[in-house]
């Protein structure tokens, strides 16, 4: 294994301590572990809080600023952060108008978010939840009961991130949050795996000529290994999952052509050249893309692409200003 690290066992805590000392403006670190919320704290707003296993930076606490996340929580590298952390992050931020907690759908982040908002209700803070599963590939998978929650995450990040800024009650973001959830899909791929520094060998084996369709952030495997194609057939492919899930057709779209940590945006922007032409072909009208890399899988690489549908409440939030180390609009 060949990484930039000191010690295995120091990864998480010094990433987001170098994180804290590169954007203090932004981010602040809690004594608690690898929780970061941020540094102006804004009272009388609904909070937002996120978080889930390292290895996916920026996400989750690059997207913590103006306008997105008011707390995120790092557990170690594709591990579920424990309840008590999720719990000090929660209680860090909490207001009067509430918390709402943005969890991926995988079975430790549902359960440790959950068990830490009770803990949060014990002390009289509200708290309330959305469970993102944005991913098409399959159903089921090795940590996950329903789809995996992956780089669609971002949107809900946003999208509720800007209504909670606004001022809106609790009530009012989870519902915008959840239109979110019920409206952005995403289907990813590989060619290379990552390795996680505590195993030390990569987490899958791909050939030279192969890649794995609809893998997860994690590694986690696809719907099927196929020969390696050129960039137009894998985007045709990963975009029919796509727009046969919930119906496109006359939309106006957000689009995320999102890095799995090692792809190139040479590759990046000609995928999206073919997702931009094949929208177009089908009269599906792109309003925003986004191209780079928002959930990362380590060093993986491939990518993958969501897609958004809009309406006009989204579009105004989708718009509206955001200040984070690794979004901003």
């Amino acid at each position: 294994m060949k990484k930039i690290i000191n010690a295995v066992d120091k990864v998480e805590d010094q990433m987001i301590t170098g994180m804290v000392k590169a954007y203090p403006q932004y981010l602040k670190k809690l004594d608690c572990g690898n929780v970061v919320v941020r540094a102006d704290k804004k009272e009388g707003k609904v909070a937002l809080i996120s978080g889930g296993g390292s290895g996916h930076e920026p996400a989750h606490g690059g997207f913590v600023g103006k306008g997105m996340l008011d707390a995120a929580v790092a557990g170690p590298v594709f591990t579920s952060p424990t309840p008590d952390q999720i719990y000090e992050g929660i209680k860090a931020i909490a207001t009067d108008k509430g918390v709402l907690m943005v969890v991926k759908n995988y079975t430790g982040d549902v359960m440790n978010f959950e068990m830490a908002a009770e803990m949060a209700e014990m002390d009289g803070i509200t708290v309330k939840h959305v469970v993102t599963n944005d991913d098409v590939a399959v159903e089921d998978s090795t940590w996950t009961t329903g789809r995996r929650g992956v780089a669609g995450t971002v949107f809900v990040h946003k999208i509720a991130g800007a209504k909670a800024e606004k001022g809106a009650d609790l009530d009012e973001v989870q519902a915008v949050a959840q239109k979110v959830v019920d409206n952005v899909r995403t289907m990813g791929m590989a060619i290379k795996p990552c390795i996680v520094p505590a195993a030390g060998t990569p987490g899958f084996e791909l050939g030279e000529d192969e890649m794995e369709i609809g893998i997860g952030i994690h590694g986690e495997p696809g719907t099927h290994r196929d020969a390696l194609k050129p960039a137009d057939e894998i985007v045709d492919t990963l975009l029919e999952k796509v727009l046969a899930d919930i119906d496109y057709n006359g939309s106006e779209v957000a689009v995320m052509i999102n890095g799995c940590g090692a792809t190139p945006l040479m590759e990046l922007f000609i995928v999206n050249n073919r997702v931009s032409d094949v929208l177009a072909e089908k009269g599906i009208k792109v309003y925003k893309t986004f191209v780079g890399e928002y959930m990362t899988s380590i060093e993986m690489e491939g990518f993958s692409i969501s897609l958004l549908r809009l309406d006009d409440e989204m579009k105004e939030l989708l718009d509206a200003e955001a200040d984070t180390p690794a979004f901003k609009a």
